[in-house]
């Protein structure tokens, strides 16, 4: 392969990856941690150095190296995390403090100045409102000693919460702004900034073939020897803007019209729980709750069959990636039906697993209805019924989708978003006039006193920087 001056590789850019949470248990509260890990993950994969800055386990090591040490995981404000053992978002406030506060000289000091010293490109993302204040702090720091323009920042907002926080005329200054959707970007225009579009990605493993046997098996428990019955499935937060009440709702018009269902539905401990199973009661629909002890694939499907009939089974217990997916793949439509939805991983995963989405119409660039996916673009119960039942008239298009599907899904590989990040930042660096050449040296002050006076003035405390005294 030919290298050109000017190309961003492994030998001349490592990245630095900021965001609250990782992929610890401890850190991990939603999708942005399984991004967060992927994403490093891929990148370290194809050779970069990757440093992950999270709120990680307090009981874990500080500093992990994983992928014959390219990938190199920092847990932070491990100090604060043990007076707050819930998870990542317990003690916000104090962790955002200390994040904030310590995290910039980290990276000054300890990444960025040894990287320029070896003429090396360094890339920042910063991940949601929590590290807007960290990246404008940074920036300002690698200002302040003449390594700014050395340095590509991006932030990038993956949901629309707190964005009350962000002083966005500095933001938008200091950092490139990306997000993850064409829909989101439209969001941002309301807040009078216009960034850059990059997807989010899957794994390669998500493309890996569901075992067609237990795909007979869970279709056959959720059927109950009727070949006729719908089997249907929704997984996410029990959150108003998952739509949960309209698909309940078609569950319900599906049965009074007298086309049974089965509804396999994993949520989460948000109060709107109660009103999903509230109205499912209300509408006659029979709930059973199914649970179980972090099993495994056939536990799930053991677990569930010994439960008895059931339109919806209401699954409390940990899904294991194998049983989901096997779902994704036997089931006739996983209602991924959102009234916003950043992207839309759910839908994305269905489709790398064969099997076909109901999306929303907002953040899901990637869905084309009766291309690869149903396409919702009301929140009326009846959309949802109306398609299913094209679908069940017209087998030869179910097939169809389930083939076009993973062939979209192939499209969002964590290494293809990766190719589509680096374009961007070729670009950037244009902007930018740094120079991105393996065998070219950036122009770096190393006289003594300029040593002497980072030593004096660069100070980060070992209990910020997440590392065991």
């Amino acid at each position: 392969m030919i290298k050109l001056d000017g190309a961003i590789s492994p030998a001349n850019t490592l990245f630095v990856l900021l965001c609250f949470e990782g992929p610890d248990v401890y850190s991990t509260a939603g999708g942005l941690g399984t991004r967060v890990s992927e994403l490093s993950e891929a990148l370290a994969t194809q050779g970069y150095t990757t440093h992950l800055i999270y709120i990680g386990d307090p009981y874990k090591p500080a500093i992990e190296h994983r992928l014959d040490g390219r990938l190199i995981l920092k847990r932070w404000s491990q100090w604060v995390s043990k007076y707050y053992p819930n998870g990542v978002y317990d003690g916000e406030e104090q962790k955002l403090y200390d994040y904030n506060e310590s995290v910039p000289y980290h990276i000054f000091s300890d990444i960025v100045r040894p990287a320029a010293s070896e003429g090396k490109t360094v890339v920042i993302l910063g991940e949601d409102w929590h590290t807007a204040e960290v990246m404008c702090r940074t920036s300002d720091l690698l200002h302040w000693f003449g390594l700014r323009q050395k340095v590509l920042m991006l932030w990038n907002l993956n949901s629309l919460m707190s964005l009350n926080r962000i002083d966005w005329g500095r933001l938008n200054f200091v950092t490139t702004l990306c997000t993850v959707s064409k829909y989101m970007k439209h969001k941002m225009w309301e807040l009078s900034v216009n960034p850059l579009v990059i997807p989010n990605g899957i794994p390669t493993r998500h493309l890996n073939p569901v075992d067609p046997q237990a795909v007979e098996r869970l279709r056959a428990i959720a059927r109950r020897g009727d070949p006729d019955r719908f089997f249907l499935f929704k997984i996410g937060r029990f959150d108003p803007d998952k739509r949960w009440i309209m698909a309940i709702e078609a569950v319900a018009r599906l049965k009074d019209a007298g086309h049974p269902v089965t509804l396999f539905v994993r949520g989460g401990i948000e109060p709107h729980g109660a009103d999903v199973f509230r109205h499912a009661y209300n509408r006659g629909l029979q709930i059973q709750d199914v649970v179980a002890q972090r099993p495994n694939l056939e536990q799930c499907l053991d677990a569930i069959e010994q439960a008895g009939p059931a339109d919806i089974y209401n699954l409390r217990f940990f899904l294991p990636e194998e049983f989901v997916r096997t779902t994704y793949a036997a089931a006739d439509a996983t209602l991924a039906n959102s009234g916003h939805e950043p992207f839309g991983l759910v839908a994305l995963e269905v489709m790398a697993a064969q099997g076909i989405a109901v999306t929303g119409s907002t953040g899901e660039d990637y869905a084309v209805s009766f291309e690869n996916a149903i396409v919702t673009e009301t929140d009326d119960p009846d959309e949802i019924v109306g398609y299913l039942l094209y679908l069940r008239r017209h087998p030869e298009k179910q097939e169809q989708m389930r083939q076009a599907s993973q062939v979209t899904a192939r499209q969002f590989l964590w290494d293809r978003v990766i190719d589509n990040m680096v374009g961007k930042l070729e670009f950037l660096a244009r902007k930018q006039n740094i120079v991105l050449s393996p065998s070219s040296m950036m122009d770096v002050e190393t006289e003594s006193h300029m040593h002497e006076q980072v030593a004096q003035e660069v100070r980060v405390p070992s209990k910020s920087a997440g590392y065991n005294a």
